[in-house]
């Protein structure tokens, strides 16, 4: 089993690909939602995806979505049990569930709640950790704010005054 060291390490350079993908998809305007998720199993990337809500007319359509959708149809299943799920910003509670039914065994973000825009996540103010513990999961892990610094600014910052027809969660 790897260090946490070498955990630290991979999350890191993970994460690093996903804003690589978040920024080639979607620019660095938060306007346009630059936000990317990976599946990873055993070293490998096993799908990615990048929030596609807008494009689709879709409200489900997260980046976190797409790549467990994407995963689970390169595994040929829903479940993919053993994977981490590498976030650009802390999974909304839609995400988080997802995640419990897909098996990800782990969930590493970059940029968290406190770092951007209170739109981005429910007015109730639930936490992704609140749903995974009372889903009962002591086999799903929960790593924030890898490469927040770099996270972070593609999206509306805390104190930004973001006009209301670009808030999603109104």
């Amino acid at each position: 089993m790897p260090s946490t060291d070498q955990n630290a390490s991979d999350d890191s350079a993970w994460m690093a690909k996903a804003i690589e993908l978040a920024v080639e998809a979607k620019g660095t305007n938060p306007a346009d939602t630059p936000i990317a998720a990976l599946v990873v199993m055993d070293g490998k990337l096993v799908a990615s995806g990048v929030n596609r809500t807008a494009e689709c007319c879709d409200a489900t359509a997260h980046a976190e979505i797409v790549a467990l959708r994407a995963a689970g149809q390169a595994a040929g299943e829903m479940r993919v049990e053993g994977a981490t799920l590498y976030s650009t910003l802390q999974p909304c509670g839609m995400c988080t569930m997802a995640s419990i039914w897909a098996g990800v065994s782990r969930v590493v973000y970059g940029a968290g709640r406190d770092d951007v825009h209170e739109m981005y996540f429910e007015d109730r103010h639930l936490s992704t950790l609140d749903f995974i513990a009372d889903a009962y999961k002591d086999d799903l892990t929960l790593t924030g704010g890898v490469r927040a610094d770099e996270c972070a600014p593609l999206y509306f910052h805390p104190w930004d005054d973001v006009p209301e027809d670009l808030q999603g969660n109104d």
